[in-house]
């Protein structure tokens, strides 16, 4: 009996996702190991005309706004009083919690000496430097979204006292997390402003830092819809029946909200173009790409999303958000990378290592895997039997 058992579980953990997980992973330490002994000459195609790669423009500026859902969640829990998205808060916090903690990780492969990463906190901080703010609210902000996770990690471990503390500074940490999201969300589209020879005229735009934090609300809304579908498509059997009927609640709230701010987004982004007298660009091969990303991730959405939420067609939201979730990566990497530098010859234009695309991948392995793991083992898509009069 005990060895069929053990067979029976061998077999379940033997599965196509879990060895490509697993391969992933090999792959990915192997190449780590290379970044880490060889350096960034060796495993990147960084130049001094593109000190900044994929693992900038992808790993923290996508991620950092994709792990928007947090803010965005508990602020319209907590702060607006709208109740009924409370099931979506844990899986909300827990995704921008690995978010941000993976992005982290990420500037430890990008910066060419990563021990010296405490440097501007302990040693010389340099509080002129933008770059310097948005470290110190991203390192802020990780210590939030920590604070708000742990009382799912502290009912798990059965440490009800501590539990019981930390929930209480819940409406405390929400307001520090929205001042520190809306600084360091905004400021990540500032850092561009000191580029504008070599950010191509479309993305380049005084509005730089409005247009990260409206985007990344889009982003927590939408990701918000992409993974609570994922979670019910893999871990329905975890949720309790609050969530399930919550689901398609939180599913239309959100796609209304999503559907407002593309709206508006999308009218500022055509003022901008008016503003700065850009018409002419749209007329060249940049100008219809950025026409693309224009009508084809911020207009059709808001358009897809609102009949959504007009007709109750829940499929139709969740398409949607994955819609939209490309739309911010692919916004994030115009202002990165496709654009920037638009000016130099090809030759010298920057395209990803085939490691620096191993690692990225490895790094978004890791994050869904904790996730799984998380999930598998604590109260996130459910509620704790003996905390349920607390919530």
């Amino acid at each position: 009996m005990t060895d069929e058992l053990t067979v029976e579980r061998s077999s379940s953990l033997m599965t196509p996702g879990n060895i490509l997980t697993g391969i992933i992973l090999v792959v990915g330490l192997v190449v780590s190991i290379l970044r880490f002994t060889q350096g960034l000459g060796a495993t990147t195609n960084l130049t001094d005309y593109n000190p900044w790669g994929i693992w900038i423009g992808f790993d923290l500026l996508v991620g950092v706004a994709l792990a928007a859902g947090g803010f965005v969640t508990s602020s319209a829990v907590y702060l607006f009083g709208m109740k009924k998205y409370h099931s979506a808060v844990r899986p909300a916090i827990l995704t921008g919690f690995l978010g941000y903690s993976l992005v982290v990780v990420a500037l430890l492969y990008d910066l060419g000496r990563p021990w010296r990463l405490p440097y501007p906190f302990v040693v010389s901080q340099g509080t002129t430097s933008l770059l310097f703010e948005v470290a110190l609210c991203v390192a802020l902000y990780l210590t939030v979204l920590f604070l708000e996770f742990s009382p799912a990690a502290l009912e798990w471990l059965g440490f009800r006292t501590v539990r019981n503390v930390v929930y209480k500074l819940t409406l405390v940490l929400t307001i520090f997390g929205v001042v520190l999201s809306t600084l360091h969300q905004s400021s990540l589209g500032a850092l561009f402003l000191i580029a504008p020879s070599k950010l191509h005229p479309l993305w380049y735009s005084a509005y730089l830092p409005i247009y990260f934090f409206i985007t990344a609300i889009v982003a927590g809304l939408s990701m918000v819809i992409f993974e609570s579908t994922l979670s019910y498509r893999f871990f329905s059997h975890k949720m309790d029946q609050t969530h399930l009927d919550e689901k398609n609640g939180v599913t239309l709230g959100f796609a209304k909200a999503a559907s407002l701010v593309l709206a508006g987004y999308f009218i500022i982004k055509v003022f901008g173009i008016s503003a700065d007298n850009n018409w002419h660009y749209l007329l060249t091969g940049y100008g219809a790409w950025y026409l693309v990303e224009l009508i084809g991730f911020v207009a059709l959405p808001s358009v897809l999303y609102a009949v959504g939420a007009r007709e109750k067609k829940i499929t139709l939201i969740k398409w949607t958000s994955a819609l939209a979730v490309l739309g911010i990566i692919i916004n994030r990497l115009n202002v990165s990378v496709i654009a920037f530098n638009w000016h130099l010859p090809s030759a010298d234009r920057y395209f990803p290592s085939w490691m620096e695309i191993v690692i990225t991948v490895f790094l978004v392995t890791v994050g869904v895997s904790l996730f799984r793991f998380i999930v598998s083992k604590m109260p996130i898509l459910y509620e704790h039997k003996d905390y349920k009069t607390t919530h």
